[in-house]
């Protein structure tokens, strides 16, 4: 049995989640009551047939049953259970203009006079305990309708119990660090392309910024310290169980040294994974790099 639960704000995209594995073949379930969780695996394990279950369990449930979650999951690994949870997460600032522009009102403000703002807050709060045990997290705060939707085919229902999942990110500090990443390298030290106004129209992708950064010593010294320690710890993260790690890399803009270095250390680490997902966030693109192919994009998006 394959179960994928999926968890998040209000308003993250669950149901998109949901839908998308449902199209995938899932037996998918929304708001399940997470008491049920246990039977409902038993259930279908004694129908003795393969089965992919995708479930969402979030704030709408009893608190007391979200409290019991960690325990419930504990007991599927004992009976070998594969699963993932999966936890959706956007910006509080994006969930209220999500809310504003759609007139749809909050769970968690049916039953009670808190606002919209409090609602948000009380629910990342309620779920603190799935947040930590999620397996990925994605940060939808900038991602469309369908590139959810590709993120959830290409990194959820493709994802091998076998391999660990090695995403690296690139990203600019002006817009934030994403929300979604395990390890976060600052390259802010580099020598910058920007101050070049020859140079400044290209990105961390063109030969001429490639040219530009590897003809100093100090980025490629950079670059090796990073592959050294990510070489030294990745196993160590697949080990205790880790199926997902996304590192984020970020410069000023996101546009050259970020852009840059994600794509040289995606080359130098794909012998160890097999296969390594690439996203450059500020330039709304996602790649495949596998260890026998060259680069490949799957995705290209405009960002607004």
């Amino acid at each position: 049995m394959q179960l994928v639960i999926i968890s998040g704000r209000s308003g993250s995209g669950k149901s998109i989640a949901l839908q998308a594995l449902e199209d995938l073949g899932y037996y998918a379930i929304d708001n399940l009551p997470a008491m049920l969780l246990g039977s409902l695996v038993d259930e279908l394990r004694e129908q003795g047939e393969r089965t992919q279950l995708a479930v969402s369990i979030d704030a709408r449930n009893l608190p007391a049953a979200l409290q019991q979650l960690p325990t419930m999951l504990e007991a599927l690994r004992q009976k070998s259970i594969h699963f993932q949870v999966i936890y959706l997460t956007t910006d509080a600032r994006i969930l209220l203009e999500r809310y504003s522009a759609t007139r749809r009102r909050h769970p968690l403000t049916r039953d009670s006079d808190m606002t919209l703002e409090e609602a948000i807050d009380k629910e990342e709060e309620t779920l603190l305990d799935i947040r930590d045990l999620a397996d990925l997290m994605i940060d939808t705060s900038r991602l469309s309708v369908h590139d959810l939707r590709r993120r959830i085919t290409d990194q959820v229902a493709q994802q091998r119990e076998d391999r660990l999942t090695l995403t690296f990110e690139s990203f600019g500090y002006k817009r934030g660090v994403p929300l979604d990443a395990d390890l976060v390298f600052d390259v802010r030290c580099l020598p910058n392309p920007y101050w070049d106004p020859t140079l400044r129209q290209y990105t961390g992708r063109d030969a001429k910024i490639v040219t530009f950064l590897s003809g100093y010593s100090i980025v490629e010294e950079m670059s090796n310290d990073i592959q050294v320690w990510l070489e030294k710890w990745l196993p160590a993260y697949q080990n205790s169980q880790r199926s997902y790690m996304t590192i984020a890399i970020g410069c000023t803009g996101g546009q050259h040294r970020s852009v840059y270095m994600v794509e040289d250390l995606a080359q130098k680490l794909v012998r160890h994974t097999g296969e390594v997902q690439l996203r450059h966030r500020e330039l709304g693109l996602q790649y495949t790099l596998s260890e026998t192919l060259p680069f490949a994009p799957t995705s290209s998006t405009s960002e607004t």
